[in-house]
């Protein structure tokens, strides 16, 4: 198992069986993100392997350098995670994971790698517009918290723990310089089909932003307005968990990965 997942097989499921979901973190975030997922899409019947991704310096792997390029990052995850991604999978990310899970589709479409059956993404402007400003690059700790919180992105128990929050901020600085990197509107659009969501109160992301990813789907796009603000994915797990499962039951019983690139 790559650094990167440390998530086992759910009880009664084949590890190498079946359509494997690879969820991405926001900025600041990590792995635990997702950690009640599996058994929300469970009882959702999507039928799909739930793993959460874990990013180097944070949570189970905080003593591990963080990447700052996102482009340096994406090549690592290719690399690591390129054994498990020759099985049936799908992307998702979340904000700041929406632009790792589209870089690392088009990275794996370049060179000519399997590449998802479907992205999912979320909360994010597309790729070619500018990163979505959550605070000045020189902003101080109470301003980069304050934009944080308001988003909705800082937990209760971190904004009631100083020790917790003083371990955040760094991890969120850092993912910030990862979003600022671009892509034009040249880019080739990526051979896999996109579902977007966002939520309908996002402070941050607007709907048309979300709606101008279609100029990089070259497998068709989807598009779905949720309750909620930036932040919706944790507000409105359950409702998030029904549309993301009815998603992946399109999915999961697809023929073999390699048929299906070369449909």
């Amino acid at each position: 198992m790559t650094r990167y997942l440390s998530q086992t097989a759910p009880s009664g499921m084949d590890d190498d069986a079946g359509l494997r979901l690879f969820c991405f973190p926001y900025a600041g975030g990590g792995a635990s993100a997702y950690r009640r997922w599996q058994r929300g899409l469970d009882a959702h019947g999507a039928g799909a392997r739930v793993l959460p991704v874990q990013l180097p310096g944070r949570e189970g792997r905080m003593t591990e350098p963080r990447f700052t390029d996102l482009h340096a990052l994406v090549a690592d995850l290719d690399e690591q995670l390129d054994d498990e991604l020759e099985h049936p999978h799908v992307f998702y990310g979340h904000s700041m994971g929406a632009l790792i899970a589209y870089a690392l589709t088009r990275r794996r479409q370049l060179r000519g790698a399997p590449l998802p059956l479907a992205v999912a993404l979320s909360s994010y402007r597309a790729p070619h517009l500018p990163a979505p400003n959550i605070a000045d690059p020189g902003a101080s700790d109470e301003e980069l918290v304050a934009g944080l919180a308001e988003l909705g992105g800082i937990p209760r128990v971190i904004m009631e723990h100083p020790d917790f929050l003083a371990a955040l901020l760094p991890i969120a600085r850092d993912d910030l310089l990862l979003c600022t990197a671009g892509f034009g509107p040249e880019s080739e659009p990526v051979r896999v089909p996109l579902h977007l969501f966002v939520g309908a109160r996002d402070r941050l992301v607007s709907v048309p932003e979300v709606v101008a990813w279609r100029r990089h789907a070259g497998r068709g796009c989807e598009m779905r307005v949720l309750p909620g603000g930036h932040f919706f994915i944790r507000a409105h797990e359950d409702a998030f968990l029904h549309e993301l499962a009815a998603l992946l039951r399109r999915y999961a019983h697809a023929p073999v990965l390699a048929d299906a690139l070369s449909a």
